[in-house]
């Protein structure tokens, strides 16, 4: 039987899904358009790798309020407004950054626990 690709119903099936993705992110960004991010626990520390193609490093704008890192970068193409919100408190000050052929790491020490208080 000889196979007549005009009867397909999904003969372009993947072209419609890539009309709709440009659609909804007004342009060719397609499916690659998420930051891939990401969070390792090293038990006392928590690391963060984030891809960030085509951005300088004096572009990146790092804040952190111990439990959600924030990062806002500008590159060529597109920018990057990214939350993440981390699976553990974080000494925010304690944090360390370095960025290198487009790869973003943060390292963060955890949260010392909370204090006991003793009730005289």
């Amino acid at each position: 039987m000889v196979r007549d690709d005009r009867d397909d119903p999904f003969d372009n099936i993947f072209d419609e899904i890539e009309r709709m993705m440009n659609d909804m992110t007004g342009g060719d960004a397609g499916f690659a358009s998420e930051t891939h991010i990401d969070v390792y626990d090293e038990g006392s520390t928590l690391r963060l790798v984030a891809d960030l193609p085509g951005v300088d490093k004096d572009a990146i704008d790092l804040k952190c309020d111990g439990e959600t890192l924030t990062i806002s970068a500008a590159g060529d193409r597109r920018e990057f407004d990214e939350r993440i919100r981390l699976p553990a408190r974080v000494d925010e000050h304690s944090a360390k950054a370095t960025f290198n052929n487009g790869v973003l790491q943060v390292t963060f020490d955890r949260a010392e626990d909370s204090a006991a208080i003793d009730v005289e």
